[in-house]
């Protein structure tokens, strides 16, 4: 947070309001560089909240992915995914409910900036669909959110 209000309690106030810190003006844009370097080091260095880490499993409904293995299990089967499927599975698992625009997924999964990557991404996500989806055409796991992207619903525990 960025803030012209210095005061102990206004900072109190905004860090116990979730921010992951508080910064006064004036600021060093060095500083604040430093800072926002240091989040995002920690970010990464411990991944997202609701991944466990160190997990070497995440569940969601039928599906199973086995994060040192790589492979994803519906059902209890091994899924025959591609490299690029697989990535973009565990991407959607390790943030379920998350939306994620197809410029985004594009980058994290190919790893280069998107041009014109709707397409490439649909038909993956299609793809994907075909092999981890009883009906492929009424989706319960991936889901489109018109005009902004996909996601992977989360799923309660099967018995």
């Amino acid at each position: 947070m960025l803030s012209a209000k210095g005061e102990d309690s206004d900072k109190v106030l905004g860090l116990s309001m979730g921010a992951d810190d508080y910064v006064v003006k004036p600021y060093n844009p060095q500083e604040l560089a430093a800072r926002v370097k240091s989040h995002l080091r920690r970010y990464t260095s411990l991944g997202d909240i609701h991944t466990r880490r160190g997990a070497s499993e995440i569940v969601n409904g039928r599906l199973l992915y086995k994060t040192d293995e790589r492979v994803v299990y519906a059902d209890g089967e091994a899924v025959k995914l591609t490299a690029t499927e697989t990535k973009i599975v565990e991407l959607f698992m390790r943030n379920l409910g998350r939306v994620f625009p197809a410029e985004e997924i594009y980058r994290r999964v190919w790893e280069e900036e998107s041009f014109a990557s709707e397409n490439t991404v649909m038909v993956h996500i299609r793809r994907i669909r075909e092999k981890l989806e009883l009906n492929p055409k009424e989706p319960e796991y991936i889901k489109v959110v018109w005009g902004i992207g996909y996601k992977m619903e989360k799923q309660e525990k099967c018995n």
